[in-house]
């Protein structure tokens, strides 16, 4: 019983580790977070874009329909399980378009006319995890529902210069290409694999399986021994007729008026079957192999195929890692942040409660304030606070001791600027305090 109870023991205190490729948000890497989603938020405010937020669980159907089923993500990606109370197919979302189409099918959200629409939130791939590439990772994306046009097009790639803009990312280019109409892909999915067919020893294990499911897959290869039988396969560009190449073409020239360079690749395919028409990625050399930090296009069948009434949309979608990565490289980051306007010490005791009191006054007033805790319980001497107020950031400290007390007062510190500290009755601390801490801003 004893060796039992020791067993047991262990098993109670043995650490836990977090999953493989699902990471913590810590506390010193929060403000880059808010500070690329409140960038996030105002690029989206500026173009007019609401916000709709789908669950992390959607049915399996929803992504083996949406996304298709000879695709890397539901072939090999997803994470997916059966719900053990009512054996429903379930996936964690793997990426938001098909869910967020699903939705506006189901609430009916283009019965008013066509839609913008972003979200954000994380999504789910079982990948090997590498810089910036983990199994939860969070996603931002904008979808159009309902524009039909290649203005449309041109609009969502503007919209994602002005965030690599905003954010200061260095090393970051533009790769457009068109991938037509279902049918101009259907004679260039013959042409492609009359070609393979006839190359068939010099494709790999992945491409052999997808010679005769999804050829067009092939061409997205990053297989160094196979880039040069890729440089030779038939381009799709070739095979576009006049309406597509039009749509195309003034895509190009509505970026060229707005100083957006880019090159056409035609190697361009993307990894989802819904897309037609123009697809692009935004690129970088900065984060080694996987280079891809934003990418989307149009994928006017998708909510047709969704069950929904036949709707052209585009959007494009960005992994937030990949782009927090990039700012690191582009030394763009912000700051960090005070944790506080002011720091208020105490002695303990009666010192203790009107600190507190203080404290919630000052927060009421809008200003950020951190009340000394000991940790153990007991008071600390005031050197070991003061060390704790100036590594908070905090402007201002707020010292009140039994002298203080005593005098119904309490010493204001000025803990950056010139370091002066000065007595001041308890019943005008708060606008003492907001005086001090305007003037510190002018």
């Amino acid at each position: 019983m004893t060796e039992q109870n020791n067993q047991a023991k262990v098993q109670k205190t043995q650490k836990i580790n977090g999953v493989r490729g699902m990471n913590d948000l810590l506390p010193t890497d929060a403000p880059q977070w808010a500070h690329l989603e409140q960038v996030l938020r105002d690029l989206t405010r500026a173009y007019g874009y609401e916000f709709l937020r789908t669950p992390i669980v959607e049915a399996t159907a929803v992504f083996q329909r949406g996304i298709g089923e000879v695709t890397d993500i539901v072939e090999k990606e997803m994470y997916s399980f059966e719900d053990r109370l009512n054996g429903e197919q379930l996936t964690m979302r793997p990426e938001g378009t098909a869910a967020l189409v699903r939705s506006v099918i189901e609430n009916n959200l283009l019965y008013e006319g066509p839609k913008r629409l972003w979200y954000t939130g994380p999504m789910f791939r079982h990948e090997r995890p590498q810089r910036g590439r983990y199994r939860q990772f969070h996603q931002f994306g904008i979808e159009a529902l309902g524009f039909a046009g290649p203005d449309i097009d041109a609009e969502i790639i503007l919209m994602g210069q002005r965030l690599w803009d905003e954010l200061g990312l260095i090393g970051v280019r533009l790769e457009i290409n068109s991938l037509g109409q279902a049918h101009e892909r259907a004679e260039h999915r013959a042409a492609l694999v009359t070609y393979f067919e006839k190359n068939q020893a010099q494709l790999d294990e992945d491409s052999q399986r997808r010679l005769l499911t999804n050829p067009l897959r092939i061409l997205d290869t990053k297989n160094p021994d196979m880039q040069t039988l890729i440089e030779g396969a038939p381009k799709l560009l070739d095979f576009l007729g006049d309406e597509s190449l039009q749509h195309f073409n003034t895509v190009q020239e509505l970026l060229k008026a707005n100083n957006i360079p880019c090159k056409i690749n035609p190697r361009l395919v993307r990894g989802l079957d819904y897309y037609n028409l123009t697809v692009f990625e935004w690129i970088t050399d900065e984060l080694g192999a996987q280079g891809t930090i934003a990418g989307g296009g149009r994928y006017d069948p998708l909510i047709e195929r969704m069950g929904g009434k036949a709707a052209p949309a585009c959007g494009w979608a960005m992994g937030m890692e990949r782009v927090l990565e990039l700012m690191k490289v582009s030394d763009s980051l912000p700051e960090v942040q005070a944790q506080c306007d002011v720091y208020v010490l105490h002695q303990g005791g009666d010192t203790f409660t009107t600190a507190m009191i203080i404290a919630e006054r000052l927060r009421s007033a809008g200003i950020d304030t951190i009340l000394f805790c000991p940790p153990d319980g007991q008071s600390a001497s005031f050197k070991s606070q003061m060390k704790k107020a100036d590594s908070s950031g905090a402007a201002f400290a707020v010292i009140i001791g039994p002298d203080e007390l005593a005098k119904n007062e309490a010493q204001l510190k000025d803990l950056r600027a010139s370091g002066e500290q000065k007595a001041v009755p308890l019943d005008g601390l708060l606008e003492a305090v907001m005086e001090a801490i305007v003037g510190a801003s002018e």
